[in-house]
């Protein structure tokens, strides 16, 4: 099985490099999975029904997320309706959605996980350790094929994850810093992993805003309205192989496909 996991989708420019460049992606690297992170597709912050929707229509085939999931009240029913959207798992008993997905395309299953770190994150969520455990001991045995979506602001707690699930998992890879890490690797169990994939979105910006805002921001230390950059959008993230049959990963490639942002 070949798969594409995209880093965090910012925005409408990003939206748009997505339908215009993932269908060629798909067809010249005979791509059977496509997962993207989604919580800041609408404006740059969060995801409403009409980001997921385009998304979607551009070929994803699940949509991973994080934090800023909540801030678009229109997705909460939305989240309990469409299994592909998923959210944190180790949020607590009751939130809307889940936090995992089983994907079948013809004989063809993954198993995709979403989890959200703790460290330098709020801290309302639960271990996400001990939550992934859960999910592999309740639905591991579904799919050979399993994939996480650690997303989190501490480079060593999504190392961490990655050895913690190193022969259990196909792939471990982190989001939500919106900087595309060089340390892809096969772990000796098995497993592809990436600290953080990237963004799909602006890369003359800051982590997706106009900088020059950013910028300003910084040096007044008042709060200031962001808003998403347009100018050099790029798709981040990386292509992996996995053998369906044992569900070990056996290449990881980081992925940059430049796109301009148009009227």
């Amino acid at each position: 099985m070949r798969i594409l996991v995209l880093g965090d989708v910012v925005g409408r420019p990003a939206r748009r490099a997505v339908r215009d460049l993932v269908p060629a992606l798909v067809k010249n690297e005979r791509i059977d999975l496509v997962v993207a992170n989604a919580e800041n597709a609408a404006g740059g912050i969060g995801v409403d029904i009409k980001s997921a929707q385009d998304l979607f229509g551009a070929g994803v085939h699940v949509l991973t997320s994080g934090n800023h999931i909540w801030k678009k009240k229109e997705i909460y029913s939305f989240l309990d309706e469409h299994e592909k959207l998923i959210r944190p798992a180790n949020y607590p008993a009751g939130a809307p959605g889940r936090g995992w997905c089983l994907w079948r395309q013809n004989d063809r299953k993954a198993l995709i996980v979403n989890l959200q770190g703790r460290v330098f994150m709020p801290n309302h969520v639960e271990d996400p350790f001990r939550a992934v455990d859960e999910i592999l001991s309740a639905q591991g045995k579904q799919a050979a094929v399993v994939i996480v979506d650690m997303h989190a602001e501490a480079t060593s707690e999504k190392i961490a994850m990655g050895w913690y699930l190193d022969g259990r998992a196909s792939m471990v890879f982190g989001t939500h810093t919106h900087v595309q890490t060089a340390d892809e690797r096969i772990l000796p169990g098995g497993t592809a992993y990436i600290t953080d994939v990237g963004m799909c979105g602006p890369l003359d910006s800051v982590i997706g805003m106009e900088r020059e805002n950013v910028i300003q921001g910084f040096l007044s230390q008042l709060p200031r309205q962001f808003e998403v950059a347009k100018e050099n959008v790029a798709l981040q993230g990386v292509i992996v192989d996995v053998d369906d049959g044992n569900g070990k990963a056996k290449a990881i490639r980081r992925l940059r496909v430049g796109w301009e942002a148009r009227d």
